[in-house]
């Protein structure tokens, strides 16, 4: 189990999903075309990547068990624009989603 944490001015904030959901990092969006042309920010489109910064204990089993999660923490994964809930802390940005958003882990 792993803690996404963040510190800024001397306060932390750490953030613990629960169940099968788990907190990512969304890569930088390109800030220029192929072709050179720079582009604002209204116009980038969200990154589909980025980096697995904490994990839940898994989802609930109908015996009461827990799954076991296929991604770890450090994962680059692949995941859609409109995958999770985007949540600010000390100004950067995460994405919290259940592990079935996850298209791909990344190699």
């Amino acid at each position: 189990m792993a803690t996404a944490t963040k510190s800024k001015d001397k306060t932390t904030v750490k953030l613990q999903p629960i169940g099968d959901r788990l907190v990512v990092k969304r890569e930088e969006s390109e800030g220029k075309t192929a072709g050179g042309i720079v582009l604002p920010d209204s116009a980038k489109d969200k990154p589909t990547r980025g980096t697995v910064v904490a994990i839940g204990d898994g989802r609930l089993l109908e015996d009461g068990s827990r799954g076991a999660m296929q991604v770890k923490v450090g994962d680059r994964v692949l995941f859609t624009s409109y995958s999770g809930e985007n949540i600010e802390i000390a100004d950067e940005e995460y994405v919290l989603m259940a592990e079935s958003e996850v298209l791909a882990v990344l190699e």
